[in-house]
C-alpha cells in the first residue's frame, strides 16, 4: 500500500469514528449541562468547597469563579513544583527553578501545556500525577464551562443568569471527562502504553553503556492530555515516544480523542439553543477548515522535492517510521487546529509550507474544531463577526439566534479577536528586537524567526506545541510565554462571559423575511471566509517573514 493511500484511509477511518460518536456524545453533554440533578460524589465536592450548585450566577460572578479557581490552581501547582525535592515519589529530582515553575503552572492551568523541560528528567510521580494530570482535567472543564455559559446566553432571554460555574466545572469533570478517560486509558494500556509507578532503571547496552528509563502513570495522563486538548507529555518526546503512543492504532485513537469533544460540542450547542441545524452549520464550518488544512498538509509533506523525498515517500525527516507522513500530517493538523500541544513528529522538520500551515491553524484561533470548550466559544464569536459583516452589506441590524448584535456585543467580540494577535505579535517583536532572546534560536533567517513566532503563537493561543529548535528554558522565554499563556487564556474569557451576559439580558427578536438564515450553506461559506480573511489580514506580514519566505525559497 502506498503511503498516500494509507494516509487517506486513516483520514476516512477517523472521520467515520467521529461521525459515529457525534450524536450520542453531543446529546449526553447537553443533558449534563441542562440537568438539575446532582450525584452524590458531586454533592461531596460542593460541600468540601462550600459551593451552592443551585445558585444562578450573572456573568461577573461566573467570571470571578473562573478566575479564583484558576488563580488557586496556579499557586498550588507552583508550590508543588517548588517542593518537589522533599516530596515522596520525586525520583530524586530537585525542586523546579522559580521561572520554570511559574511557566509550567501557568501553562497547565491555562490548558496550554507548553513544556520548557524534559518530563522524564525533571518531574517525579507526585508532580506528574497529582499536579499536571489533575490540571489536565480541570482546565479542560473550565473551558467547557465558559462555552456552555455563552450557549446559555443565546438560549436564555430577559435574564443575566448564565448558570453556576462550580456545577458546570464539577459536572464536566465527573460526568464527561472522567468516564471517557477511564475507558481511553484501558485502550492505551492494551495498545502498549505503560501505566505504573516504577522508578528510574537502566536497561540495555547502547554504544557501550546503559540507558535510563522512567516508569509512570503514562496511559492515564496520556488519555486526558488528548481528550482535554491539553498536550503536555509525560516524556520529552511527547506522543512520538513509544511509551505514550506505541502503535499506528494508538496514534489514530489519540487523534480521535483530541477531536471528539470539540466536534460533538456543536451538537450540544444546537440542542441547547433549540435548533440542531444551527449546530450543523457550526460543525460544517469547523469540518471544512479541518479537512482543508489536513489535505494541504498531506500535499505539502508528500510532495517530492529531490531524490531523498522520493526514496522516503515524502518528507520523513523528524517523523516516526511507525506512523509515516500521512499519520504525522493528520496528527499535526489536529493538534494545531485545537489547543492541543501534543506532537508525534518534529514540527521544525516539516517543510516550510507545512510549518506555515501549523502556524496558521493556531492563528485562526484554534476553532476548527478548537480546544475543548474554547473552540466552540471562539467559533461563536466569529459567527457574530460574520453576521455583523453581513448586516453591514445589506444595511440592517445584524441578528444571530434571535439576538440583536448591537454596539455592545460587537465591542466584546472585537476585543476578543484582538487580544491574542496583540500578544503574539507584540512579544515576537520584542524578542526579535532585544539582544539576548535571539541567542536561543537554533536557526537563523526565516526559519529562526518562525521558531520565535511559533513559540508565542502556541503560548498565547493556549496550544503548547513547540516548533523545536528554540531554547525556551531561559528567564525571558519562561516569563514572557507564561504571561502570554495566562493573558491569552483568561482575557478572552472576560469578553466571552460579558458577551454571554449581554445576550442573556435581551428579549428574543422575531425572525422576518429579511433575517439572515444562519443555518444555510451560504452563511457557512461567509463564516469560513470571514475567519480566513480576518486571520490573513492580521498575521500575513509575520507569516511572510517566516514560513512563506522559507517555503518559497526551497
Amino acid at each position: 500500500m502506498s503511503p498516500v493511500l494509507a494516509g487517506v484511509l486513516q483520514l476516512l477511518a477517523l472521520t467515520a469514528a467521529l461521525a459515529l460518536a457525534y450524536r450520542p456524545l453531543g446529546d449526553h453533554m447537553a443533558r449534563v449541562y441542562s440537568s438539575g440533578r446532582h450525584y452524590k460524589p458531586e454533592k461531596w465536592i460542593y460541600k468540601a468547597i462550600g459551593a451552592d450548585p443551585n445558585a444562578e450566577m450573572r456573568w461577573p460572578a461566573y467570571l470571578r469563579g473562573v478566575l479564583a479557581f484558576s488563580a488557586v490552581s496556579v499557586l498550588f501547582l507552583y508550590a508543588l513544583q517548588r517542593a518537589q525535592g522533599v516530596l515522596p515519589g520525586s525520583l530524586g529530582f530537585a525542586a523546579i527553578d522559580p521561572d520554570q515553575a511559574f511557566n509550567t503552572a501557568a501553562s497547565f492551568v491555562a490548558n496550554t501545556n507548553w513544556q520548557s523541560y524534559a518530563g522524564e528528567q525533571a518531574m517525579g510521580h507526585v508532580v506528574q500525577t497529582g499536579g499536571l494530570a489533575v490540571q489536565n482535567f480541570v482546565s479542560a472543564a473550565v473551558g467547557m464551562a465558559v462555552a456552555v455559559a455563552l450557549v446559555r446566553g443565546f438560549a436564555r432571554s430577559r435574564t443575566g443568569e448564565l448558570g453556576n460555574f462550580w456545577a458546570d466545572l464539577v459536572r464536566g469533570t465527573v460526568r464527561i471527562l472522567l468516564p471517557i478517560a477511564v475507558v481511553g486509558a484501558l485502550v492505551l494500556v492494551a495498545c502498549g502504553a505503560i501505566q505504573n509507578f516504577a522508578g528510574i532503571h537502566e536497561v540495555g547496552q547502547f554504544t557501550g553503556g546503559t540507558q535510563q528509563w522512567n516508569g509512570g502513570a503514562v496511559a492515564s495522563q496520556e488519555v486526558i492530555k488528548e481528550l482535554g486538548t491539553n498536550g503536555g507529555g509525560y516524556f520529552n518526546a511527547n506522543s512520538a515516544h513509544p511509551f505514550e503512543n506505541p502503535t499506528p492504532f494508538s496514534n489514530l485513537f489519540e487523534i480521535f480523542l483530541i477531536l471528539v469533544i470539540p466536534f460533538a460540542l456543536t451538537r450540544t450547542f444546537g440542542r441547547m439553543v433549540g435548533s440542531l441545524r444551527q449546530g450543523y452549520a457550526i460543525l460544517a464550518t469547523m469540518a471544512t477548515i479541518w479537512l482543508g488544512f489536513t489535505a494541504l498538509m498531506m500535499w505539502t509533506e508528500f510532495a517530492h522535492h529531490g531524490p531523498a523525498f522520493e526514496v522516503a515517500g515524502g518528507a520523513m525527516e523528524g517523523k516516526e517510521t511507525r506512523f509515516g507522513v500521512g499519520a504525522s500530517a493528520i496528527f499535526s493538523v489536529a493538534t494545531t487546529l485545537t489547543s492541543t500541544g501534543a506532537v508525534n513528529s518534529f514540527h521544525s522538520s516539516f517543510t516550510g509550507l507545512g510549518g506555515g500551515i501549523q502556524l496558521l491553524g493556531m492563528q485562526l484561533g484554534e476553532i476548527a474544531p478548537g480546544g475543548v470548550g474554547s473552540g466552540l466559544y471562539g467559533m461563536l464569536v466569529m459567527a457574530i463577526i460574520a453576521v455583523f459583516i453581513a448586516g453591514l452589506m445589506v444595511g440592517r441590524t445584524p441578528e444571530y439566534l434571535g439576538k440583536k448584535i448591537g454596539t455592545r456585543e460587537i465591542k466584546f467580540a472585537a476585543c476578543y479577536i484582538l487580544v491574542t494577535p496583540a500578544l503574539v505579535l507584540g512579544f515576537t517583536a520584542a524578542a526579535m528586537a532585544l539582544p539576548t532572546p535571539p541567542h536561543s534560536m537554533l536557526n537563523s533567517g526565516a526559519h529562526g524567526f518562525s521558531e520565535v513566532l511559533y513559540a508565542y503563537t502556541s503560548g498565547a493561543n493556549n496550544n503548547g506545541s513547540a516548533f523545536a529548535g528554540l531554547n525556551a528554558d531561559t528567564q525571558w522565554f519562561n516569563s514572557t510565554i507564561g504571561i502570554a499563556m495566562l493573558l491569552g487564556r483568561f482575557l478572552p474569557m472576560v469578553f466571552v462571559l460579558a458577551l454571554a451576559g449581554s445576550l442573556a439580558e435581551q428579549k428574543p427578536v422575531p425572525e422576518t423575511a429579511g433575517t439572515l438564515r444562519t443555518d444555510k450553506p451560504l452563511y457557512t461559506g461567509l463564516l469560513v471566509g470571514t475567519i480566513l480573511i480576518v486571520t490573513g489580514l492580521t498575521y500575513f506580514p509575520a507569516l511572510a517573514l517566516g514560513p512563506l519566505a522559507e517555503g518559497l525559497a526551497s
